[in-house]
């Protein structure tokens, strides 16, 4: 896992020792890293996921349009704790978690049978190392875009999140004007929630290290990155590299 991690060049991405597959059901896009073929495991984990999602929404459906976090009591799916407890933590929606969540979850699932797995969802990544990890960081058509990498230590057990918010690239709906807002986290779920409040939050260029401190200081956040246009600016233990 030497090579660059192109967020939207997946066809350039190598991982020495690792094979690459690809997973889709429905909106859902992985693509995977393992030491083996686990394509059909990670479909049937994807797909028990999504039910269990899709399920929740159909019971409650303001789990999925809500900006707010949602309270969720009793007895429910994994995918759906997680993804309430990175929305309670950062102040926005349940759905924010949503890519980093699945990742998360498929990632867990095949766990037990690579002891190196990399689940990327739309450039959000659930990650599961021994060894060091060079990540390319996309930014639309900020000048940054494609000269850094993201450079992370092997992961603990457990893994690491590592997800992105941009209001120039991508679908996804932000309140701000990110190029690319990049959070490093204790779990993709939350890297996804917090990398959202780091894009909503970054509405102005000259305000980035407000930005920056209120998302680092967040509990299970381990650094964060925000580009905006030709400015750039990194809080916590992560370390770039240019290329």
């Amino acid at each position: 896992m030497r090579e660059y991690i192109h967020r939207f060049y997946r066809e350039e991405t190598k991982a020495a020792g690792l094979v690459s597959f690809q997973v889709r059901l429905k909106e859902s896009d992985l693509f995977i890293w393992a030491r083996r073929d686990l394509s059909k495991e990670a479909y049937r984990s994807l797909s028990r996921h999504r039910s269990e999602l899709e399920e929740f929404i159909t019971r409650q459906p303001l789990f999925r349009t809500t900006y707010r976090p949602y309270d969720v009591s009793g007895e429910v799916p994994e995918i759906i704790r997680r993804m309430a407890s990175a929305a309670f933590k950062t102040g926005v929606g349940p759905m924010a978690a949503v890519a980093g969540a699945v990742a998360e979850m498929v990632g867990r699932d095949l766990a037990p049978l690579s002891p190196e797995v990399m689940v990327e969802n739309g450039g959000d990544i659930f990650l599961l190392a021994t060894r060091k990890v060079r990540i390319g960081v996309f930014a639309g058509e900020s000048p940054l875009s494609g000269k850094l990498a993201l450079v992370v230590p092997p992961t603990p057990p457990e893994g690491i999140g590592i997800c992105t918010s941009s209001a120039t690239v991508g679908p996804s709906y932000s309140a701000g004007r990110a190029d690319a807002a990049l959070v490093v986290a204790e779990s993709a779920s939350l890297a996804d929630a917090a990398a959202t409040l780091l894009g909503n939050l970054a509405k102005d260029p000259g305000r980035m290290e407000e930005a920056l401190d209120r998302v680092n200081a967040l509990e299970g956040v381990h650094g964060c990155l925000l580009i905006m246009g030709s400015r750039l600016g990194v809080k916590g233990d992560l370390r770039l590299e240019k290329v």
